[in-house]
């Protein structure tokens, strides 16, 4: 996904790195119509999910989302994901303390302020703050939508 942005530049996306809990499911529960989503977005860049657990609902996250899970378990090991995956070419998606390295080192930052909240750290390492994760998807299915908020 090669998204062109005045004053800013272009930026190739290669791998989109999504939390789990409190971004893309509140309770252990996925919010309805993110698995749609994921699905449109899926054909068109590699999808990551990193979970620590909390709910212990992976499973059923699962089966769901239609993707695997990966438990991680502190911040600093969301960071290492996205470096191995190379953070110029990634967008990290996240709500939680635990996510803030992992949104400031990728290419693109979005967090999610959602029913669980939103870190104050995660927020100021972000490029965009979204209302839920439905509109953080659709940013990344209708990439204009980025160009207009980070043109310079």
């Amino acid at each position: 996904m090669r998204i062109e942005i005045p004053q800013r530049g272009t930026i190739e996306l290669q791998h989109a790195v999504f939390d789990i809990n409190g971004t893309l499911a509140v309770d252990g529960i996925a919010i309805p119509e993110v698995a749609d989503r994921l699905s449109l977005l899926a054909p068109q860049i590699s999808l990551h999910f990193l979970t620590a657990g909390t709910h212990g609902n992976q499973a059923g996250l699962e089966r769901t989302l239609g993707f695997p899970l990966h438990t991680i378990h502190k911040g600093d090991e969301k960071m290492r994901y996205v470096q191995q995956l190379g953070p110029s070419h990634v967008v990290a998606v996240g709500n939680g303390i635990n996510d803030c390295a992992m949104l400031r080192l990728a290419v693109l930052g979005i967090a999610v302020l959602g029913k669980e909240g939103l870190a104050t750290r995660t927020w100021q390492a972000a490029d965009i703050l979204v209302q839920n994760p439905l509109d953080a998807l659709d940013l990344l299915l209708q990439p204009k939508r980025l160009i207009a908020t980070l043109r310079g």
